[in-house]
């Protein structure tokens, strides 16, 4: 190629990838194997020492993964990334290496209910504690920054709502308190957001959703911006402090602006252990190659079902910022203006017993526990993702009693519409 920069489409297929050195085979084989036979003694004492990069054993790294990482680095315009077994354990894996015993992280509101009950409950017994705050109050970050806070933690476009994030705005609370942004860009996918541009210090993903793209594949990833001194203040020792396990190798001194990755994978992934398998990455790899036309379609028609329930006689409101009446469509044409996504949620007028019937009528979209994929999705959030909290809190997590959570597939937009005329009645 020449000298100039590939384009987002250029790099969701090629970023990453090389035709097989030894076959020729065009598409990344599915390296299926355990382990990695090392040249020589010299050789496998360099690999362990982090003297030298390559493969000792697939928990820790795979030739496959490896491009996946690559590529997903390259679309989100980061330095590195680590790719791992789901976006639970990305979460898990980023926060083992910034926060210790009676440490705190700031954590948006409106998140995925899976997240809410993880930063609630899981992190109580690792001593890791999640303080609230409400992204439509900036000021609420400011007022949660304490000098325990070690992280703030966003989404770009929150689930279930579709609600869009001030990323600068939280990110200019994050550099003024200290600490790294971490922004769960699931929803939007580099192709609609891409919040290192924004300000953020780390991404991840559920894989699972418009990345990989098919429901086929369950992984997670985390890209490292590069951009945060994890020496600074001394707050960060897992990155700044001599590592007993590497000789004293102080990961930030030696790896500089990719030390967060290096960090999650030889400290993370290597110890606690949720590996992606190679199979898993071959599948998304292979989702990731469509995914500017996918996210188009998806947006597209997101746009036009979500305008459907809008004029519905059955349907008290709709939360999608891509419609010009939404509270949060400024933001969307400011960090999205490709579109505002494809996940949003509905509010009937029947209440909670109305969302239950709804989704027992419906045809074509399936009721299921998932996001992202090229079919279109119903879920009732208040009866299963977030069962778990009170009804105050389901309220302002943006999944009330009368609440549907949609997923927009890439099935004819006229299909999507009649379906939901046919559930909803006259």
């Amino acid at each position: 190629m020449s000298d100039r920069l590939p384009g987002f489409s250029t790099l969701a297929v090629h970023a990453g990838a090389q035709p097989d050195p030894t076959t020729g085979a065009r598409a990344t084989p599915i390296y299926q194997t355990t382990s990695f036979v090392f040249n020589d003694a010299d050789h496998a004492a360099s690999l362990f020492g982090l003297q030298a990069f390559g493969n000792i054993y697939t928990r820790i790294g795979n030739p496959t993964n490896a491009v996946l990482e690559e590529r997903v680095a390259a679309l989100e315009g980061g330095t590195a990334a680590l790719a791992v077994a789901s976006g639970h354990a990305a979460q898990v894996v980023v926060l083992q290496q910034l926060l210790q015993p009676g440490d705190e992280f700031i954590a948006a509101r409106k998140l995925y209910g899976g997240s809410i009950n993880q930063f609630t409950h899981a992190f109580k017994s690792f001593g890791w504690n999640v303080v609230w705050a409400d992204t439509d109050d900036i000021a609420s970050f400011e007022r949660a920054v304490t000098p325990r806070t070690k992280a703030i933690f966003i989404e770009s476009i929150a689930n279930p709502g579709g609600s869009i994030t001030d990323i600068e705005a939280v990110s200019t609370v994050a550099r003024k308190a200290g600490v790294p942004l971490i922004v769960d860009n699931t929803l939007a996918s580099p192709y609609l957001i891409r919040p290192i541009d924004h300000g953020a210090d780390i991404v991840v993903h559920s894989l699972t959703k418009f990345l990989g793209g098919h429901g086929n594949s369950i992984g997670g990833i985390i890209v490292d911006a590069g951009t945060f001194d994890w020496s600074t203040g001394g707050k960060y020792p897992m990155l700044s402090e001599p590592r007993p396990e590497y000789h004293g190798i102080k990961l930030q001194e030696t790896f500089g602006n990719f030390a967060f990755a290096i960090a999650c994978r030889v400290l993370g992934l290597r110890d606690l252990g949720p590996a992606l398998s190679p199979f898993n990455a071959f599948m998304i790899l292979t989702g990731i190659e469509t995914l500017p036309l996918r996210m188009q379609r998806h947006c597209d028609n997101a746009k036009a079902v979500a305008e459907f329930l809008a004029g519905h006689p059955a349907v008290a409101s709709v939360s999608y910022a891509g419609l010009a009446s939404d509270k949060y469509n400024q933001l969307a044409r400011k960090y999205a203006p490709k579109g505002a996504g494809a996940v949003f949620t509905f509010s009937l007028k029947g209440g909670y017993d109305a969302g239950v019937s709804l989704v027992s009528k419906l045809q074509l979209f399936s009721h299921l526990a998932n996001v992202g994929d090229t079919r279109s999705l119903v879920i009732h959030p208040a009866s299963t993702t977030h069962s778990q909290l009170d009804d105050a809190a389901k309220i302002k997590s943006g999944a009330g009693p009368d609440v549907v959570r949609l997923s927009i597939g890439i099935e004819d937009k006229e299909d999507l519409i009649a379906d939901l005329e046919q559930a909803l009645g006259t």
